[in-house]
């Protein structure tokens, strides 16, 4: 994937025009050789995208406020590109615990901390692909059976430890059950395929795309492939050796999943872009 100075990606189209200018500069007569593809070289679909992130931008490192910012910063330039769900990381209690607090209080302020959690207290919940896929940072809720739930919910609120926001941004599948339990986290319930199959039946859903756990292979399918985990931080804390992912979905409505492998297994032009699977919704 390339980006720009801004650190916006390109799409491939927009990185072919970059490199047909660069390489016409001062050049008008030279005839151009583009490469077949630039970039992460899997892109299947051309022009601008749209880029969803699933929560987690802050705590368990050095540089939380610099990943906000530049999340916040690329919502505010392209918010029709851009969209940031809230995960349970962007709320008091968690990142008061787990670094932020820390971060923000010894590099700038606790005012600065408190100015954060504004706006993690606005943040949406869930969104909807093409009335088709439903995405969140946790996981699904019994408790949730109209979507106009969500438009009802009045914002700015703190995740609470039980109900449809506690499910959304801290909610498990588990394959040892069938429907719902309480969480060992504390938080939130754990779910099983069968609640997933009606969740999914319900809504018309035909894929819920969650985050919140690390899975080795950077996704990892349930219920029957109704539902996908995806976690996109290779080398997770230093301490463990997994692969990262990130999924498109192309006009199409195919799915596919770009790897990024931890940095202590780097090859060269392995590392990133690998193309792992697809799946037609159609």
């Amino acid at each position: 994937m390339m980006m720009d100075m801004n650190g916006w990606p390109f799409s491939e189209d927009e990185a072919k025009e970059m490199y047909r200018n660069m390489v016409t500069k001062n050049r008008k007569d030279i005839k151009v050789q583009l490469p077949a593809t630039l970039g992460s070289g899997t892109d299947r679909q051309k022009g601008p995208k749209n880029y969803l992130f699933l929560g987690d931008y802050v705590d368990r490192g050095p540089h939380s406020i610099e990943v906000v910012l530049m999340l916040f910063a690329m919502h505010l330039r392209w918010p029709d590109r851009v969209t940031l769900l809230r995960g349970n990381h962007e709320s008091r209690p968690v990142n008061r615990q787990y670094g932020f607090f820390g971060e923000c209080s010894r590099r700038y302020s606790e005012r600065v901390y408190e100015v954060f959690q504004l706006a993690f207290n606005v943040m949406p919940l869930t969104a909807i692909v093409n009335k088709r896929i439903m995405c969140m940072h946790g996981g699904i809720s019994e408790e949730l059976y109209d979507m106009k739930q969500l438009d009802a919910l009045k914002r700015p609120l703190d995740t609470p430890d039980i109900g449809i926001i506690a499910d959304l941004t801290w909610a498990d599948p588990e394959t040892e059950i069938e429907m719902y339990k309480e969480s060992p986290r504390g938080a939130g319930k754990i779910f099983g395929a069968k609640a997933v199959d009606e969740f999914c039946k319900h809504f018309s859903l035909d894929l819920i795309v969650r985050a919140h756990q690390v899975v080795q292979d950077g996704y990892e399918f349930f219920a029957d492939k109704k539902l996908v985990t995806i976690f996109s931080a290779p080398f997770y804390c230093g301490q463990t050796n997994n692969i990262a992912s990130m999924l498109n979905i192309d006009s199409d409505m195919v799915a596919s999943f770009m790897l990024v492998k931890p940095v202590t297994e780097i090859k060269e032009n392995l590392n990133v872009g690998e193309k792992a699977e697809e799946e037609n919704l159609q």
